[in-house]
């Protein structure tokens, strides 16, 4: 692709399984959103099973000051039970964070990523949606040129970032994380390392496979200033994240039902008092378990 506009827009209209997109624009009628992003390994495989990933922008400002809001739902459909994980948040938001306007850490760095627009209201929302990837990929590289080396491959610098980027989140990732990001995605990251720095007028040197970055030394230490601030803050922020969903996660009892029996063959029955409770509920659910597996041994 000549440009990075050009390329986000080629990636982000990914053919995905009709029924995705069948439940992102259920999605998006019953929320009034202005667009759907579809992300995560189901984007790659094509795979319907285990639980889709869904970024639903709604119109106007932003409602809440934690976001996004987090919800699980269940849909059966096409003879089977589709399993949805959705993060929802104003379209000004998520562009304002993906420009690396806000403290946030996790946008960019997570719709860098490969992502499908696998619903838009209009063309405008398409345009504006498109236009926050393509920011969420030039802030990405920006800093990834600032945290990389001298001169190196562009897996290098994307390897930089990642690990940075993880570092700074409250969330526990297997050593080489970053390698498989990289492996599995190989074709997503191909040349965009380059485009990304050209839409934003960051000059390099390209050959041998090796790019050299021509950052000024005063703007290295801007970026590098701009993400300290923001890794510091990191984990405090997924902290708050992570407590606001373990209070408002609608659905939360039957998304912690279907992951305990699938990862231990226990079915649990998500009773009205548990859909309500799911916190609460929490340790008898894990008795159960606890029982279950010990007659499976004995």
């Amino acid at each position: 692709m000549s440009t990075l506009a050009e390329r986000i827009a080629a990636k982000s209209a990914a053919e995905v399984h009709p029924a995705i997109t069948e439940f992102a624009a259920r999605l998006a009628r019953e929320s009034g959103a202005l667009a759907v992003l579809f992300y995560g390994s189901n984007l790659r495989t094509g795979s319907l099973e285990g639980v889709l990933d869904y970024y639903v922008l709604l119109p106007g400002a932003q409602q809440e000051r934690i976001w996004p809001r987090v919800s699980y739902r269940e849909w059966d459909k096409i003879g089977a039970i589709l399993r949805a994980k959705i993060a929802t948040m104003a379209l000004a938001q998520f562009a304002k964070a993906a420009s690396g306007l806000s403290r946030d850490t996790t946008i960019w760095a997570r719709f860098v990523q490969p992502s499908a627009l696998v619903w838009a209201r209009d063309d405008d929302a398409r345009a504006q949606t498109l236009d926050a990837l393509g920011s969420a990929a030039k802030t990405a590289a920006r800093l990834a040129v600032a945290l990389g080396p001298a001169s190196g491959t562009a897996d290098d610098y994307w390897r930089a970032l990642f690990r940075a980027t993880y570092k700074a989140e409250f969330r526990v990732e297997k050593a080489g994380r970053e390698d498989s990001i990289l492996s599995v995605n190989a074709a997503h990251f191909d040349g965009l390392l380059p485009l990304a720095l050209q839409a934003q007028g960051i000059a390099f040197d390209e050959g041998g496979g090796r790019l050299t970055p021509k950052l000024t030394d005063n703007a290295r230490r801007e970026i590098l200033s701009w993400w300290s601030h923001r890794q510091r803050l990191g984990k405090p922020l997924n902290i708050l994240r992570l407590l606001k969903a373990s209070t408002t996660f609608d659905g939360a009892a039957r998304y912690a039902a279907w992951k305990v029996e699938r990862h231990t063959g226990v079915p649990i029955e998500v009773t009205p008092w548990r859909e309500k409770h799911p916190v609460l509920a929490a340790p008898g659910v894990l008795f159960k378990v606890w029982r279950e597996q010990k007659k499976q041994q004995g």
